[in-house]
Parts: structure tokens; sequence; C-alpha cells
């Protein structure tokens, strides 16, 4: 196998479609902080390659372990995952894991040294939850936590953590703005287990829509779609933004044009397309309130 073969494979095993959820955190939490006038280029970049190794370190443990629980069949509907398919062994998955997790316990030391304590078990915990994601005696994709767990460490604890490592105090901006984040990286769940509910059922992953039914699915991505577009009416009537923090607003129809997909459609293979927009419209969104926060400032 060529190299440039290889390094394709282990490109797709990151799932780059994933790396919304790791970079919009950040984004907007920086904005905050540029806001604010404490703004530190340092911590933010620091902050930005750990949270990017982290959710790749995590998509690399899921891999690994859906491959050993026997979660990816020749069912399987989504996107290719390596270890299954026999591109990369299961030892070289989870020694890839452990690497790139290191990579972000190491860098993470220098957020540590310079914001203190907080910033570790922070760190700590988004390491040790990105492996029980799939791992451990009570993995929480299997158990219908993975939503409350991508929510909370994708959406309060980025956001929020971001802007301490920057600002070194906590934000009450940064808590409303981390609600709106964590709707979207959610939905990029829901599509994710909208898809393979089937495949989830036979191979006993309990996602909520295996516990639940795909309509609650549904429902979920609607009122998640829904809690994000309410952030920034609260930033204008409660937190004092001005016009511009409507921005996100210019990009509703394509977000509601994912919305009618999810409820209508009934062909499952087209759900990586799907999750691919859904993951667009988290980005395009993070990029338009960070602007309008950066602005309002302005």
């Amino acid at each position: 196998m060529t190299n440039s073969k290889t390094l394709s494979i282990w490109i797709k095993a990151a799932r780059p479609q994933t790396l919304p959820a790791a970079f919009v955190p950040v984004c907007v939490g920086a904005a905050l902080a540029y806001h604010d006038q404490l703004l530190l280029w340092d911590a933010t970049i620091v902050a930005l390659l750990c949270a990017f190794l982290i959710q790749i370190g995590t998509n690399f443990a899921n891999d690994y372990f859906d491959f050993k629980k026997g979660a990816d069949t020749e069912e399987r509907i989504g996107f290719e995952r390596a270890t299954a398919n026999g591109l990369i062994s299961a030892e070289a998955m989870r020694n890839a894991a452990i690497i790139t997790m290191g990579l972000a316990f190491l860098l993470g030391l220098y957020l540590v040294w310079h914001a203190g304590w907080a910033i570790f078990w922070i760190g700590v915990a988004s390491l040790v939850f990105g492996v029980l994601y799939t791992g451990g005696p009570f993995p929480l994709g299997y158990n219908g936590l993975g939503d409350i767990f991508v929510f909370i460490f994708f959406g309060i604890v980025a956001v929020m953590g971001t802007y301490y490592v920057n600002a070194l105090e906590w934000s009450n901006a940064s808590f409303w703005a981390s609600l709106a984040v964590g709707a979207l990286a959610t939905n990029i769940l829901v599509i994710n287990n909208l898809r393979d509910v089937e495949q989830d059922k036979n191979a006993g992953k309990n996602t909520l829509g295996v516990l639940l039914g795909e309509d609650a699915l549904r429902w979920e991505y609607l009122l998640m779609l829904l809690l994000a577009l309410a952030i920034p009416p609260h930033f204008y009537f409660q937190l004092g933004y001005g016009t511009i923090i409507f921005l996100p607003f210019i990009i509703c129809p394509y977000g509601f044009a994912q919305l009618y997909k999810v409820w209508f459609w009934d062909d499952k293979h087209k759900f990586n397309k799907v999750l691919e927009h859904t993951a667009r419209f988290m980005t395009f969104y993070g990029i338009l309130f960070s602007i309008g926060i950066i602005v309002d400032h302005l």
C-alpha cells in the first residue's frame, strides 16, 4: 500500500466531516473573549489544537470499540469504518487513539500552566469521556447517553473552557452561547443515530433512536435547531448585543432544508449527505455568530 493511500485511509478514519464539532466551540468562545478584549492567541490556538486532537482521538476510539463490540457490520450504511473493513488493524487503531489523546493531554498542559487546575480537570474529563463514549463497562453511546455527552462536552465545556483560558474567568454570555453550539453538535449525532437505527438495534447499541424510536430523533433535531436559533435573540434582548448578532439567521433556510430531509426522507443511504450538511450548517452558524459577536465590539 502506497504512503498516499495509507494517509487517505487515516484521514477518512479521523472523520473530518465531524470536525466542526471541535472547531465551532473554540471559534465562538474566542469571539466572546475578543468581544470582552481578553483574547489571547496562544491560548486559543492551543485550545483549538487540543479540541481537534480530542475529537479525532474519540473517533479513533469509536472505530476501535465499535469493531470490538461488533457494532460495525456489513449492513452498515454509514461512513466507512477502517477497522471493520480491514483497512487498519484493531491494534493500530487503538494505538492511534492513545497517541492522539496523549498529544492532546501534553498540549493541554500548556493551558493548565496558563489557566490553572480547573482546565486540567476539564481536559482529563474530556479525554476520559471520549473513551467512555464507546468503551468501558458502561459505554455512553450504547446506553442512550451519547446525546447528553455531546451537548455537554462539545457545547458547554468547550465554549466556556475556551473563554476561560483566554479570560481566566467564567462568563454568563459564554454559557448561553454554548447552548447553541451544543445543540448543533448534538444534531450531528442525531443524524448519525437516525441513519443507523436498525443496525444499532441489531448490534445491541441502545441509542436514543433505538430506545425511543425514530420520531423521537426527528423531534430532537427540531428542538436542537430551535434552541440554536433562540440564542441570538437572547443575546440581543437580554445581553445587550446589537442587531448584528442575528447574522446566523441568514442561513436559516439551509438549516430548515436539513430539517425537512430529517422528517420526510426515507432512504437512510442519503443520510450521510444530511450529516455532512448538518455539520456545515453548524460551521456556518458558528462563523456567522462569531462574526456578530466580534463586530458588536467594534
